[in-house]
């Protein structure tokens, strides 16, 4: 290969190691600009309650609500979670609102595991509730890794590594809302919980901090690749 052939290449690779770097830094901001609408919708909210069955049947978007409805018997344990720097589970039961929605997940709240991994004994909620909380996106998958779901050894009860709404429709038997229900603290049902619109997800100042090290590795290749151009130019040729 000629001088100016591994010259060329060396431009190609620069340039699109810029572009790809570029690309990343620009997701990186489209996902901070995300989460922190999320953010502004969730503190909005409050001020303009729903009633739950007129929220499931809409668009989804971040929505206070209150409603009442019956939950069903299935419930499903979300592996994996962190509260307080302990490791347990999340629990969500499907709950019915009526009014011809699909049933919606409800958060029931944070349980530690013991170091055996023992699961805790788990009585559904039966019987009919008014219910209010944060109408949300079910929370980030992270790496999908695996199936989504395992049975245990209890019927009706899966172990999930992630909310994955077609799969979790598919062990439940019926159409699931896209969204899941975050209970108001206040209520005296369920578990420990809480509000925080971004569960187990990055804030918008990760994302922020992710993309200047992309646009900086950019600006780094750019000027390494000018640098030896530089260099290159400034090499005497030898005469024949």
């Amino acid at each position: 290969m000629t001088r100016q052939h591994t010259r060329r290449l060396g431009w190609v690779l620069a340039v699109a190691a810029v572009v790809a770097f570029c690309l990343l830094g620009r997701w990186q901001l489209q996902r901070m600009h995300y989460k922190q609408s999320l953010l502004v919708q969730a503190t909005q909210a409050r001020d303009r309650p729903w009633a739950l069955a007129d929220a499931l049947q809409a668009p989804p978007a971040l929505r206070w609500v209150e409603g009442e409805g019956a939950f069903l018997p299935q419930v499903l344990l979300l592996d994996n979670q962190l509260h307080a720097g302990q490791a347990g589970i999340r629990v969500y039961q499907p709950f019915r609102a009526g009014g011809g929605a699909s049933p919606v997940l409800v958060d029931l709240g944070w349980l530690p595991l013991p170091g055996d991994r023992r699961m805790p004994v788990l009585q559904p909620l039966q019987g009919r509730f008014q219910l209010r909380g944060l109408l949300a996106p079910p929370p980030s998958p992270g790496l999908a890794l695996g199936p989504p779901l395992a049975a245990t050894a209890v019927p009706g009860r899966w172990l999930a590594s992630r909310i994955d709404m077609a799969a979790t429709a598919g062990a439940l038997g019926y159409a699931l809302s896209p969204q899941v229900l975050r209970l108001d603290p206040a209520l005296p049902i369920g578990h420990v919980r809480d509000l925080d619109p971004l569960p187990n997800m990055l804030p918008p100042a990760r994302h922020l901090g992710y993309a200047v090290q992309w646009f900086a590795l950019a600006l780094a290749v750019l000027v390494l690749a000018l640098v030896l151009e530089w260099r290159r130019r400034r090499v005497p040729r030898a005469v024949p």
